[in-house]
């Protein structure tokens, strides 16, 4: 099975198009190697997959006929993602909030619908 198809199929990607995409991009490796999106899988390769800022590890366990069910991925591949990976993701969002400091520049609509109930009560 191709690995764009793969990738689609486990359910790492919503479109195999944008499986296509990300191995055109380099995002892939299998055994160390950046494929192309034709390239074949087989059991016991291993991947390396850069998405949303992570590097998934997987290990390719059987290769499915078909797009499978969410509840059942983990017959076909076998996560080794580490956690650091996953916790990385939790620091960015940290440092996203030190661009733009509360309190500066206009109020976002949630600030706006906070203001606006707030005068509200006090009327009444």
């Amino acid at each position: 099975m191709r690995i764009d198809k793969y990738l689609w199929c486990v359910r790492y990607f919503k479109t195999r198009n944008k499986a296509t995409e990300a191995c055109k991009k380099g995002h892939v490796k299998i055994n160390e190697q950046q494929v192309k999106p034709s390239r074949e899988v087989f059991p016991t390769d291993k991947i390396e997959l850069r998405k949303n800022q992570i590097n998934y590890q997987i290990e390719v366990l059987d290769i499915p006929k078909n797009r499978v069910g969410a509840k059942i991925v983990d017959l076909y591949r076998k996560d080794t993602t580490p956690q650091e990976a996953f916790e990385h993701t939790g620091l960015l969002k940290y440092s996203k909030d030190y661009y733009r400091k509360k309190g500066s520049g206009r109020p976002t609509k949630k600030d706006r619908r906070d203001i606006d109930d707030y005068l509200e009560d006090g009327e009444g």
